[in-house]
C-alpha cells in the first residue's frame, strides 16, 4: 500500500460490471489499474476516468502472465454473455483457466487478496432450486456453453487449490444475472435484448415458451456485495444475486409496459443446454456478508432503459 491509498488491479476493467467497479474504488480513494484486452470491453465505459491521476489503462490480456504490484485483485476478466464467449469458444476458455493461473500467480508473488468473480453458470441446469453454495451443478462439459460454465469451473478449482497449496488469500463470488446501464446493447442477455427490441419497436424474442425463470441483480447492489466480500475474512463461494425469480416471459412485458413500447412477442426455439431454473439462495451473503439487493426491478430498469435508449434514433 502507497501513500495510504490500496493499488487495486481490476481485470476486465472496461467491461459492464468492471467499468463500474473502477468508478466505486476511485470513489473510495484508491489507486487503480483497469487491465482490459477490449474483446468486449469499451473504452466509452472508462473515459470519464482518464483523467483521474489514480486511474491508469493498461491493455493487456489476462491469458498472458503480466508483473505489477499491486495489494488487491479483482477478477472480471471474460466474455459473459453466449453471443461473446460462444463467438470463441476456445479463446473463452483460456480466458478462464490461463487468466486465472496468470492472476493468481500474480496474487502469490505480490501477496495481494484476489477476488474471482465466478458465475451461476456454474449451477448449469440446476436440479436444486433456489441455488445453495453446496450443490455441485448439472453441467454438460462438451456443449456450447461449456466453454464458459466449465472454464469458470475450473478457475474456481485453481482458487481453492491456490489457497490451500500456496495460502493464497482468495474470494469466491458466485454471481447471479446482472443487469444496468454500461450492459452491451446487443450482448444477447434478456434484459438488454428485451429494453432494445422494444425501444425500436421490433417484436421481442421469447425463447421456449418463456417460462424459464431468472432473477435480475441490479449492478449497485451486485458490486455492494462483491466489495463487502472481498473486504471480507469469507473465501466463499458465496452467491450475489437478487432472489426474485420471475419468468422471462414476465420480464419481456414489464418491459414492454415500461417503454410504452407497441412490439408483440414472438418465440423462437429454446438454445441448447439453457437453464430452465435461476434464483440464488443468498443466505450465507446475508449472514457472513450483511449484503443483500435493495434495488427493486423497477427502478434499475428505468435506469436500464434510460441508457439504452441513446443507442435508439
Amino acid at each position: 500500500m502507497k501513500g495510504g491509498r490500496k493499488r487495486v488491479l481490476v481485470t476486465g476493467g472496461a467491461g459492464f460490471l468492471g467499468s463500474h467497479l473502477c468508478d466505486r474504488l476511485i470513489e473510495q480513494g484508491n489507486d487503480v489499474l483497469c487491465l482490459d484486452n477490449f474483446y468486449t470491453g469499451t473504452k466509452d465505459n472508462i473515459s470519464h476516468l482518464l483523467g483521474n491521476p489514480y486511474f491508469e489503462l493498461l491493455r493487456h490480456d489476462v491469458t498472458f502472465p503480466i508483473y505489477l504490484e499491486v495489494d488487491e485483485i479483482y477478477n472480471m476478466a471474460c466474455p459473459a454473455s453466449p453471443i461473446h464467449y460462444q463467438r470463441d469458444p476456445v479463446a473463452t476458455t483460456k480466458t478462464s483457466v490461463h487468466g486465472a493461473i496468470n492472476m493468481l500467480g500474480l496474487a502469490k508473488r505480490v501477496g495481494a487478496r484476489i477476488l474471482q468473480a465466478s458465475t451461476s453458470e456454474v449451477y448449469g441446469d440446476p436440479e436444486v432450486h433456489p441455488q445453495t453454495e453446496d450443490y455441485r451443478g448439472c453441467v454438460n462439459p462438451i456443449g456450447p456453453r461449456a466453454c464458459y460454465d466449465e472454464g469458470k469451473r475450473c478457475a474456481e478449482t485453481l482458487f481453492f487449490d491456490y489457497h490451500r497449496q500456496h495460502k493464497v488469500e482468495i474470494r469466491v463470488a458466485r454471481i447471479f444475472n446482472t443487469y444496468g446501464p454500461r450492459m452491451h446493447p446487443d450482448d444477447g442477455r434478456v434484459v438488454s435484448n428485451f429494453v432494445m427490441q422494444a425501444l425500436r419497436g421490433e417484436s421481442i424474442t421469447l425463447y421456449g415458451d418463456g417460462m424459464q425463470t431468472r432473477s435480475f441483480c441490479f449492478v449497485d447492489d451486485l458490486l455492494a456485495g462483491l466489495m463487502k466480500l472481498m473486504a471480507s475474512d469469507v473465501t466463499g463461494p458465496i452467491n450475489i444475486g437478487n432472489p426474485r425469480e420471475m419468468t422471462v416471459k414476465e420480464l419481456a412485458e414489464m418491459v414492454v409496459k415500461m417503454t410504452g413500447s407497441k412490439s408483440d412477442i414472438v418465440y423462437r426455439p429454446l438454445p441448447a443446454d439453457d437453464p430452465m431454473q435461476r434464483q440464488p439462495n443468498i443466505t450465507l451473503a446475508k449472514k457472513h456478508l450483511d449484503w443483500e439487493p435493495k434495488i427493486p426491478l423497477e427502478l434499475g430498469l428505468e435506469k436500464t432503459i434510460a441508457y439504452f435508449s441513446k443507442f435508439v434514433e
